[in-house]
């Protein structure tokens, strides 16, 4: 059993918020993968179902952020898990946004909804880090992830919420690298191999009607001249020529 965790904050006041990109990311895979509907459990938000062949249960802790802990360390002991079965979803503000990166274990970086659950589970659990940006200063990282996303960043938020459930059967069976394949084709999809760019054909060069004639003197100018012809031998007599003077 896989127990996926969103972090957030409760309540319509934030779910537009930047940092509720991970609720975000699990109401898209109870969405796609039909999870029964959401109950309150845990101190939290519980759906359970199946993504893939993998029995899995779905967490959005209501604490707040910063007690994101208490619900998953609640969740982790009911089910009998072990921190290598939780993987948490997470806002990420040193990666662009869109960008999407898997790991396991480590430092919570200062994020205070991981340090929560550090607190209470220790850190060998796995984090999908879901790139938000960042303000450009620490002082204001505060009101910039308790903002909504601005309309601007609705298309690849959606492509990157789509990505992540479709690889969610993937990251179910450990496999980061299929998981990460699968954001990446909604985020950044191939282009064609076939003469298009974005679905269109791609631009031809052509030469304006007025660069004709500027060419064809280019052209000109550039060929070398022919060698003259080398005038006929004088086959007159010394004398000839003498007389042919006076004509």
């Amino acid at each position: 059993m896989k127990l996926f965790v969103g972090l957030g904050n409760p309540g319509a006041k934030y779910a537009g918020n930047r940092h509720n990109i991970g609720f975000m990311a699990l109401d898209q895979i109870a969405a796609d993968h039909g999870f029964s509907p959401w109950k309150a459990k845990f101190q939290g938000q519980l759906s359970e179902g199946s993504i893939g062949r993998e029995k899995s249960i779905l967490l959005k802790p209501q604490t707040f952020m910063n007690n994101s802990g208490q619900s998953v360390g609640e969740a982790l002991r009911f089910f009998k898990l072990t921190p290598a079965d939780v993987m948490v979803f997470h806002d990420e503000l040193d990666l662009a946004p869109g960008k999407c990166r898997v790991k396991q274990g480590g430092g919570h970086a200062g994020h205070n909804g991981l340090r929560s659950i550090h607190a209470h589970i220790g850190a060998d659990y796995g984090r999908v880090r879901l790139g938000v940006g960042h303000p450009g200063h620490k002082d204001a990282v505060a009101g910039y992830v308790l903002r909504d996303f601005p309309k601007a960043d609705q298309g690849w938020l959606d492509d990157l919420l789509r990505g992540i459930a479709d690889g969610a059967p993937s990251l179910a069976l450990g496999d980061s690298g299929k998981f990460m394949n699968a954001v990446a084709l909604r985020v950044a999809p191939p282009r064609s191999s076939t003469g298009t760019e974005g679905g269109k054909p791609a631009k031809r060069t052509q030469s304006s009607p007025q660069a004709a004639p500027e060419k064809a003197a280019a052209t000109k100018a550039a060929t070398p001249p022919a060698p003259e012809a080398p005038l006929a031998e004088d086959a007159r007599s010394p004398m000839q020529k003498l007389l042919d003077k006076f004509k």
